[in-house]
């Protein structure tokens, strides 16, 4: 009795689908990207008693991801904060910040993002869920993000011109869920952070 090729190729097909080394040929598509610490800005605003918002921002970040450009899927997103490199140009208010009523930097010297994949909004935009780690809890966070560009730098160092992926993001959090209280009851310090992330990140 001979065998049908149509079908014959259908088994195949169906075969090498389910395998594990066609799951890791796929997930092998996604580069790995590494945020360039030269190019990175996490930022913030808060309010100050109605009258004005305070901008701040941390001046060491890392971080990695994955992705995969034919398909726009992101993964294995972590983004660390060190917190005690806040920076509000006010010498007094930083040390203020770095202390026990706000990021507590000395018990806790690292704020962290990490999040498995997201959710396609647009051409170029994703909204990123994860979670946020702050003073030794993990609550949830979204960043809405969007892809600027991919493309060879123009700036080439010894080792040639990298691959560079841009990002924009934003997202907020309110500072209490992580028990973070101070000022919170009489409005001079708002509860509600806004954050302002801004990066290149380099294919390796």
């Amino acid at each position: 009795m001979r065998a049908n090729p149509l079908k014959t190729a259908l088994v195949w097909a169906a075969i090498a689908a389910s395998s594990p080394l066609w799951m890791s040929t796929a997930h092998a598509q996604a580069a790995r990207y590494e945020l360039d610490p030269d190019h990175i800005t996490v930022a913030f605003l808060v309010d100050h008693i109605g009258y004005a918002k305070v901008l701040g921002m941390f001046r060491s970040a890392r971080g990695s991801y994955r992705f995969d450009e034919a398909t726009a899927t992101l993964s294995e997103v972590r983004i660390e904060v060190e917190t005690g490199s806040v920076f509000t140009n006010q010498r007094k208010r930083d040390d203020h910040l770095k202390g026990p009523d706000f990021l507590n930097s000395g018990e806790f010297p690292r704020m962290v993002f990490t999040a498995s994949g997201a959710k396609r909004t647009g051409d170029k935009t994703f909204d990123i869920s994860g979670q946020l780690e702050l003073l030794g809890k993990s609550q949830p966070l979204t960043l809405q993000a969007t892809w600027n560009k991919s493309a060879e730098s123009p700036l080439g160092g010894p080792l040639g011109k990298p691959y560079v992926m841009g990002v924009s993001a934003r997202g907020s959090f309110k500072r209490s869920t992580y028990g973070m209280n101070y000022a919170v009851a009489n409005g001079w310090v708002g509860d509600e952070v806004p954050l302002i992330i801004e990066f290149e990140a380099v294919r390796k």
